[in-house]
């Protein structure tokens, strides 16, 4: 006899909406999903993390790390945020994974300069590497979202729930 499996999936209202931004609005790192060019699988890397105005999750990147080749060879990637807390099971606290992709903004493009500013409010300790010429912006255009708030609070969201109230 086989049991009927029910969907985890709770339906998305405004406490899942804005637990999931308040999760990409406080993150400053998180765990970046991106395939391997070389070998072709999944490769998993800690990349600091940044929001714009409109939470568009931002990640500033060097040329000279792995993940970034792998993001100009598939912009398709993941990008999971939420850290656990100080005490208690890290499977319970709230995390948010995005699967998205990749747009590199150009350094002359006029939108890098305001994204430089925004950045080093967020991430002051960046001034010593910002400007290097291998360092630049990653914008990552969410298609959709899981998030786990906690044991038994599953959710799915799309993009549209990820943008700041109107």
């Amino acid at each position: 006899m086989s049991e009927k499996i029910q969907d985890p999936i709770r339906p998305t209202d405004e406490d899942a909406r804005q637990l999931a931004r308040s999760l990409l609005d406080t993150a400053r790192f998180g765990a970046l999903g991106v395939i391997d060019p070389e070998t072709g699988g999944p490769m998993v890397t800690r990349v600091a993390v940044g929001v714009t105005a409109d939470r568009t999750p931002l990640l500033l990147v060097s040329t000279l790390s792995a993940h970034t080749g792998a993001l100009r060879a598939q912009p398709a990637c993941s990008l999971m945020v939420g850290e656990p807390g100080a005490k208690g099971d890290p499977l319970t606290h709230p995390r948010l994974s995005l699967q998205a992709d990749a747009r590199f903004v150009p350094r002359d493009a006029t939108a890098h300069a305001a994204l430089r500013e925004s950045w080093l409010r967020d991430h002051p300790k960046a001034k010593l590497y910002i400007d290097f010429a291998d360092f630049g912006f990653v914008l990552l255009e969410p298609r959709h979202a899981l998030l786990n708030g906690g044991f038994g609070k599953a959710y799915r969201l799309g993009p549209d729930d990820l943008a700041p109230p109107r």
